[in-house]
């Protein structure tokens, strides 16, 4: 019994796993009534919107009922390790059961692999080519049907993977994408904003920035409200700001991106340069931006596992600041604002710091509902969806419960005969994205190594790392100890390029776990040494 206990606690997860996915309330589906199951990190605000908008708009057009059937595992990650098991379970079954041939662990790591490169020639591929043929010729699927929300990286790295196909919207609709007035540009502040192959499409603009209490700033006698990432590294946020561990939220993750961003960018200036002045310009960017990372972190009052969890705090009082996605931030304002129009969370872009990126829709390989899939995401793309994520709440085509505050991707919408109707009708981020352009080629490589590296430096590390912030200001910053505290060396930009992607990258975790290991011990032993230098007054 005890070799089988495994067994069949695997296969309970498999049954009853979609279940516990689905929001409190989930009713059983009526005869003869259509549904679309969709993965998403959204809250329960837009599930109930779009949910109920889209049941309506469904009905309207086709006479039928349709019900959306939400699964939320949690933030993107994840929904990322969700996801990523569902397609193992069922393509191990397609490879036994259908093909007939035995399954490896090679097998397992090649499937799925986006590095493994197809020829003409079936008949020549090697062992982890026929893997991953026989995956992208199949239609095997993942009982799911869309993948809404999260980033443009997340849904990149599904579709790289070929989880995510061509919905055919683009194709439908290419009147609708391109760099003419009214298009959805493909690409906006160096952000991408639909893949070109139609996997995955922009449904709605985030940036990212900081959220704060106007009242407990006072309280800690901080006299201006912050603006940029730096303002958030001064010693007057000591166990003042909330923070979200961004190995589980990739929005979070996302903002420490843009902070080193913004490094890389100050060190160009705006101008032209050789390739090797930019290429140095990113390691001391890099550099920079760790530091500042670092401090932001010695200034954390705690690391959530929920994004969301920052702004409902630092309303409530319980954090001054934190760094959030937009959205975050606006819909939290809405939700504590007073019958004169004050709040007690305000929410800004972070100056000169932030892209405007895209959180997208994409429909599954093998997805069971794709006709009805197809048609929420038109939906979606149409003005009727997109009205919902920024009208205010009783108007015309505007949401029945909930102010979204989000940003819709349809230029239309910015047209000054809707500004009447709009929560946010002075941001338009097509006009700001031109105040910041990113640039993937410097960090978008290095994103989960930015998450790995801030973890061992700042969170598993933590009480190590506030001894030090402590002593340093006790001790006026000396100038030994504020160099050592400094020291990033171990996580520079070779080091993550280098010996960290290589530990990220390959199929055993094990080495993983020892370079995280050895890192936090690391920044451990160092921070109590810079602890030791700034009592030493040195």
């Amino acid at each position: 019994m005890a070799r089988q206990l495994p067994l069949l606690l695997a296969l309970i997860c498999v049954l009853v796993g979609p279940i516990l996915l689905r929001p409190k309330g989930e009713g059983i589906l009526l005869a003869g009534e259509r549904t679309v199951v969709i993965i998403t990190p959204n809250n329960e605000s837009i599930r109930s919107e779009y949910g109920r908008a889209f049941e309506d708009w469904y009905r309207a057009k086709h006479g039928q009922r349709v019900h959306v059937d939400w699964r939320i595992p949690g933030g993107t990650s994840e929904i990322g390790r969700y996801i990523d098991a569902e397609f193992i379970a069922s393509f191990q079954n397609y490879w036994l059961g259908a093909l007939h041939r035995p399954w490896s662990k090679l097998v397992e790591s090649s499937f799925s692999n986006r590095k493994v490169t197809l020829g003409p020639d079936p008949a020549k591929d090697t062992p982890e080519q026929q893997a991953r043929r026989a995956f992208l010729d199949s239609q095997i699927g993942s009982k799911l049907d869309l993948f809404f929300g999260g980033g443009a990286y997340d849904s990149q790295q599904a579709a790289g993977k070929g989880f995510l196909v061509d919905c055919g919207f683009l194709k439908e609709h290419p009147e609708m994408f391109g760099d003419g007035p009214g298009q959805i540009p493909k690409v906006v502040s160096g952000e991408p904003y639909w893949d070109p192959q139609g996997r995955w499409i922009g449904t709605v603009i985030s940036s990212f920035g900081i959220c704060y209490n106007p009242e407990t700033l006072q309280r800690l006698g901080i006299a201006q409200p912050p603006k940029r990432w730096a303002d958030l590294t001064s010693p007057q946020y000591f166990h003042a700001i909330a923070l979200a561990n961004p190995t589980q939220s990739g929005s979070v993750n996302k903002t420490f991106e843009m902070v080193i961003q913004q490094q890389i960018q100050e060190r160009l200036g705006g101008r032209k340069v050789t390739p090797e002045e930019e290429q140095a310009a990113v390691r001391e960017g890099w550099v920079a931006g760790m530091r500042l990372l670092m401090k932001i972190g010695a200034n954390a009052r705690y690391f959530t596992d929920s994004s969301t969890k920052i702004a409902l705090d630092v309303a409530a009082g319980e954090a001054a600041a934190g760094m959030t996605i937009d959205f975050y931030g606006r819909f939290q304002n809405e939700a504590v604002r007073q019958p004169d129009g004050s709040s007690r969370l305000q929410y800004v872009n972070a100056e000169g710091g932030t892209s405007f990126g895209v959180d997208p829709i994409g429909l599954f390989r093998g997805a069971p509902n794709r006709e009805v899939a197809k048609e929420f995401i038109a939906f979606l793309m149409s003005p009727e969806g997109q009205k919902l994520w920024n009208w205010k709440v009783g108007t015309p085509g505007g949401p029945k419960h909930y102010a979204l505050r989000r940003l819709p991707i349809l230029p239309a919408m910015y047209a000054p005969k809707y500004r009447e109707f709009r929560s946010d009708p002075d941001v338009d981020p097509y006009a700001q994205a031109r105040e910041f352009v990113y640039h993937d080629q410097w960090t978008a490589a290095l994103f989960r190594q930015i998450a790995f590296i801030f973890r061992v430096m700042c969170i598993d590390s933590h009480e190590e790392l506030q001894h030090a912030w402590e002593a340093l200001q006790v001790a006026q910053f000396p100038p030994e100890a504020t160099r050592a505290f400094e020291d990033v060396s171990v996580v520079d930009y070779a080091a993550a390029t280098g010996r960290i992607r290589e530990s990220l990258g390959g199929p055993d975790r094990i080495h993983e776990v020892q370079l995280a290991k050895e890192l936090a011990d690391h920044f451990r032993a160092q921070y109590i040494r810079v602890a030791e230098l700034a009592r030493a007054g040195r």
